[in-house]
């Protein structure tokens, strides 16, 4: 689309500058509030989610860990019931998870050990120098997720040596409260290592210790799981992030800018991207605002080319005026003075009428945008205003008649006001052309979903290489023996104007009998 005016023209490379500074301004105003950004924070919300769910896995563990000390608790003080007795199989106890039993004594020396029989179930700790990559990096994104948990820091896990109840804490508070107590510690691999302590009846302690690495294989496989739906949401999200962008924000950006560029009136080529391959509401936003900046442009141009209209119908009648008045103070002569005069009148007379027409069909678009439409009868209102002319008389030897059409009314939605201005200018221009004697006739008829208005004269009627050109403004081809300037050519302009935007068609053409013209307006039935 173009777009310029005449100072922007002069000053293009001056302006181009700025243009582009105020767009990238314009752009940076987004900022975080752009749609781009909204799709990306909607769409990450399903990732922020998943996250959440793969740290509510550590809130499952220490709930599991729990669950597993308790477990652990009441069996210590099952088997410290058992140890007041000293029974020979105590030594030989066989856990299913490979749990460690020892016994100490009064004085802490280590009395019963049950891994001391090589047949007995027990749990391994692995040396982490000798782990697989893979296991490594499982570990590691253990602890990872547990700082941000913030899981609470846990003691190491060491066996002492010589063996004795000392380096038990828990013992000594069994021992001294009189019931069991539990303590949480990490293996050097990592792995969780729960301990239980209950004092023996008669003297003595029982402690436990269990090793949880089976909890954190499965949930170290959840999580891995939940991990890599993690990262392929994330990556989808990503993906569908961009794509929305592409497909939704890129056009709107580019509509904005090119909107932005049209606003600031800097460009003569301003082009709005109408995206035809577009068939959502995306594509039907670009079409729209593309035929609107279009139309937006030819109303400046016509609105330039009214204005240079206007300036070259004024030149005339004021030069004139000025060579009148300019004379008439060199003529001392009585007559031509009173003719000098008059011709002053008659320029300030044209001038008067052309300021009149030119104010009215500047008004024109303004207030058409601004009427209501209502139903009417378009016959009824010719017929009314033949009437009116015929009431206040014509020019001696015309006369005007109304012809209503052969069936129904001719009803129409319009202005009434605006329509019988047509009406009134075509019948102004008829009576002009109409000879000595002539007869101006208006009818009205009706058509499949049309309404028409006929105005006929008996004048020497339009050429037809002129009927294209009768409708445009400040057109006229009067007969030489009429005064000059006493019409300014808008009437049938004006008329145009008016007709288009009721969604009709005005045409000139010559009469189905006899010399002439006749003017046809077509108006849609309603």
């Amino acid at each position: 689309m173009a777009w310029d005016t005449g100072s922007t023209r002069s000053n293009a490379a001056s302006t181009a500058a700025p243009d582009r500074g105020e767009v990238q301004e314009w752009r940076r105003g987004l900022g975080f509030g752009s749609l781009r950004a909204r799709i990306f924070a909607v769409n990450i919300i399903a990732v922020i989610v998943l996250a959440i769910m793969l740290l509510y896995l550590d809130t499952v563990r220490s709930r599991l860990l729990d669950e597993r000390t308790d477990a652990l608790r009441n069996t210590a003080v099952a088997v410290a019931g058992l140890a007041g007795e000293r029974p020979p199989g105590l030594a030989r106890l066989n856990f299913e998870r490979g749990t460690r039993l020892r016994l100490y004594g009064r004085d802490g020396a280590p009395v019963v050990d049950n891994w001391a029989d090589p047949a007995t179930r027990r749990f391994t700790i692995d040396d982490p120098q000798r782990y697989s990559w893979r296991r490594a990096s499982a570990k590691f994104i253990d602890r990872a997720l547990e700082r941000i948990a913030s899981f609470r820091a846990l003691p190491p896990y060491r066996e002492a040596v010589p063996d004795g109840a000392g380096q038990w804490p828990e013992i000594a508070v069994a021992v001294r409260a009189g019931q069991p107590a539990t303590r949480l510690r990490r293996a050097e691999d990592g792995s969780f290592i729960i301990t239980a302590a209950a004092a023996v009846p008669g003297g003595g302690a029982v402690h436990l210790v269990d090793s949880a690495d089976d909890l954190a294989r499965i949930l170290r496989d959840e999580r891995l799981t939940s991990f890599w739906l993690l990262l392929s949401v994330t990556v989808l999200t990503v993906g569908l992030s961009s794509y929305l962008a592409r497909t939704i924000v890129r056009p709107l950006r580019m509509l904005a800018i090119a909107a932005h560029r049209v606003r600031l009136g800097r460009s003569r080529e301003v082009i709005v991207p109408r995206l035809p391959d577009r068939r959502d509401e995306i594509g039907a936003l670009a079409r729209a605002v593309s035929d609107m900046s279009l139309a937006l442009r030819l109303q400046i141009d016509a609105t330039e080319a009214f204005a240079a209209d206007v300036a070259h119908e004024l030149k005339n009648p004021l030069a004139s005026l000025r060579s009148a008045v300019d004379t008439l103070e060199q003529v001392q002569q009585p007559d031509l003075r009173e003719r000098l005069l008059l011709v002053i009148r008659d320029d300030v007379a044209r001038l008067d009428r052309l300021i009149t027409d030119i104010s009215d069909a500047s008004r024109l678009d303004a207030e058409l945008s601004r009427s209501r439409f209502e139903p009417l009868d378009a016959g009824a209102l010719a017929a009314g205003l033949v009437a009116a002319y015929q009431v206040a008389g014509l020019p001696a030897g015309l006369a005007i008649a109304y012809s209503p059409p052969a069936a129904g009314a001719a009803k129409v939605e319009g202005d009434p006001a605006r329509l019988a201005q047509v009406l009134r200018n075509l019948i102004d221009n008829a009576l002009s052309f109409s000879p000595p004697g002539g007869t101006v006739l208006v009818s009205a008829d009706t058509g499949p979903g049309r309404v028409q208005l006929r105005v006929e004269d008996e004048g020497p009627g339009v050429p037809a290489e002129n009927r294209g050109d009768v409708f445009k403004r400040f057109y006229s081809q009067r007969p030489e023996a009429e005064d000059f300037g006493r019409h300014s050519g808008l009437g049938l302009s004006i008329a145009g104007a008016i007709v288009q935007a009721h969604g009709g068609s005005i045409r000139v053409t010559d009469r189905p009998q006899g010399q002439g013209a006749m003017f046809i307006v077509e108006l849609p039935a309603a």
